[in-house]
């Protein structure tokens, strides 16, 4: 009787424990050129039995690419080619569950995600999904995972995300895009070589390089701003800030957006993301607009809340030559304009770190739609 009551008591959140977040990180990371190569080692002791296998949930951009060969698969490990074209969904989620029960008796080893954000966020969903029940559309939120994932590595080749480093896996649900934020999502392992980034097209690697800049000005200039996310926002602005807008070397390049993608993660665990980022979640809800590109269509119109970091971004674009798309929400009916403003209110967090508690008061409906008519 002791026992289950002093189990109960620790499980009753203190006021210390409710205003101090006690956030998880990477335990493990591998950096450096080449380091690709010390996956069978790092995976070896992980390994439960031969009929235990490892998942490697691999973008099919590396389909009969040299990368697939270099996959350290023993035993009855499979690779499962994904299409990163569409953003990553609760029910691509739950398929790839079922699919791995039901080819498997047992459960993995672990989930290995090689990829950008979209394969990353996959990986990290399934892990989870493989110990919790129902669908992963029931753990769009914050801290509704109860259950501890199975082991899961992360392996990025493409840098800015920071979903390689982050808490959450963002997915598009049936009712809303929002991410399984929890203490299981973050990866046991990630593994940084530059050298897998090589190749990526010009508009896809500064899209998705502007998603780590975005990170970096919506968490230092929001209210949930604290030194623990500054130090690692502002340095990650100052690599963004290195790769976008001088002249450095490829390999450099490659190098220090890596390192500005995981700082730029991290900015974020203690503090959170903004305007930017809740508009975006209603694109990519309602037009499948992928989050990189999405971040950069809204944040060309948010002088308002970030006049010093919109004129960066400006300098960032005229000196890559890039030209963003324009009309994407010209034919929107009403009901779709409704549902992309009611998908990006109802991001609060993110709101409270732009604008702080009274948030409501400054953001209306009318404000939202004006926004996103001008895109």
């Amino acid at each position: 009787m002791e026992v289950k009551k002093e189990k109960a008591l620790k499980n009753i959140p203190t006021k210390a424990s409710q205003e101090y977040r006690n956030f998880p990180m990477v335990p493990r990371v591998v950096y450096g050129k080449g380091s690709f190569n010390t996956l069978g080692d790092i995976l070896m002791p992980k390994r439960k039995h031969s009929e235990a296998p490892m998942i490697y949930l691999v973008d099919d951009v590396f389909e009969g690419s040299e990368l697939i060969n270099r996959i350290p698969t023993i035993f009855s490990d499979q690779i499962i080619l994904i299409s990163a074209e569409e953003e990553p969904k609760t029910n691509q989620v739950d398929a790839l569950v079922s699919i791995i029960r039901e080819k498997f008796a047992e459960l993995p080893s672990g989930i290995i995600g090689i990829g950008g954000g979209t394969l990353l966020d996959l990986a990290k969903a399934v892990a989870i999904m493989l110990t919790n029940k129902g669908s992963a559309s029931e753990y769009q939120g914050w801290d509704l995972v109860h259950k501890q994932s199975i082991y899961h590595v992360g392996i990025p080749t493409i840098s800015g995300t920071g979903a390689e480093v982050s808490r959450t896996t963002v997915l598009l649900g049936p009712e809303k895009k929002l991410g399984i934020n929890s203490d299981f999502t973050t990866f046991d392992q990630v593994v940084l070589d530059p050298e897998l980034t090589l190749g990526v097209p010009k508009e896809q690697w500064f899209y998705t390089g502007m998603d780590c800049f975005i990170h970096c000005i919506e968490s230092l200039n929001g209210t949930f701003l604290n030194a623990f996310s500054k130090s690692y926002g502002e340095k990650s602005l100052e690599l963004c800030k290195e790769v976008f807008l001088e002249d450095i070397s490829e390999s450099e390049s490659r190098e220090k957006l890596m390192m500005a993608s995981w700082h730029g993660g991290m900015s974020i665990a203690y503090s959170q993301v903004g305007v930017a980022h809740a508009m975006s979640y209603g694109l990519g809800y309602v037009l499948g607009i992928k989050h990189g590109i999405g971040n950069c269509l809204v944040f060309q119109y948010l002088e308002e809340f970030y006049p010093q970091g919109v004129a960066l971004f400006n300098k960032m674009l005229t000196k890559h030559q890039i030209v963003l798309p324009t009309n994407i929400c010209s034919n929107l009916s009403d009901s779709e304009m409704e549902t992309m403003i009611s998908v990006a209110m109802g991001m609060e967090p993110l709101w409270e770190n732009a604008l702080g508690e009274n948030w409501k008061s400054l953001i209306t409906v009318e404000k939202l739609k004006a926004i996103y008519q001008k895109i």
